[in-house]
């Protein structure tokens, strides 16, 4: 029976006295782990939201480019769609996930200088993201000057969800 040999380095031959060394990054104590932030948005594939999922991750991706670790699409059911970031917390020292979005409870879909201006104050809080945050102040002023609440973004129901669609939510006009 023959025995097994352990695998040759690349640039080796099998009788080197002293094959070349595979350069380990961890073997000089080097930390491999990166505390970038992680987005993650979970969208409803009955509903067909990939595409406003993908549309998010790419504007925050375009936006916030090397300060963020990843953004990733995770499909689930049932009308959801919720925006989270998983983040290093200071008061901690640990990771810490924040809810950004929940389309349930907060009623509709964000718009994206809302998503940015989330992200950002916990990305990089001293940030200015420019023409978004003129927008932004505007929109608070003239709801401050109108007496009126925070006005919901268009609420869009998934065809799992009865009650909505039996009233008229998805498509329908109340009757």
């Amino acid at each position: 029976m023959e025995e097994s040999q352990p695998p040759v380095a690349v640039g080796a031959e099998e009788g080197d006295v002293n094959p070349p060394q595979i350069d380990d990054p961890l073997s000089n104590g080097a930390s491999a782990q990166v505390h970038l932030p992680r987005i993650t948005i979970r969208y409803c594939t009955q509903c067909n939201w990939m595409l406003k999922a993908a549309y998010f991750a790419q504007e925050l991706l375009s936006t916030f480019s090397t300060s963020l670790g990843e953004v990733a699409l995770i499909p689930a059911t049932g009308g959801v769609f919720t925006i989270s970031i998983l983040h290093s917390s200071t008061v901690a020292f640990s990771a810490q996930e924040t809810a950004l979005w929940d389309r349930k409870t907060s009623g509709g879909f964000p718009e994206m200088k809302q998503l940015k201006a989330l992200v950002r104050d916990i990305v990089d809080p001293s940030r200015d993201l420019g023409h978004v945050d003129r927008a932004l102040a505007k929109q608070i002023q003239d709801m401050s000057l109108s007496g009126q609440g925070r006005t919901s973004s268009t609420t869009e129901a998934c065809s799992t969800e009865p009650a909505r669609a039996a009233e008229g939510g998805v498509g329908g006009k109340s009757p």
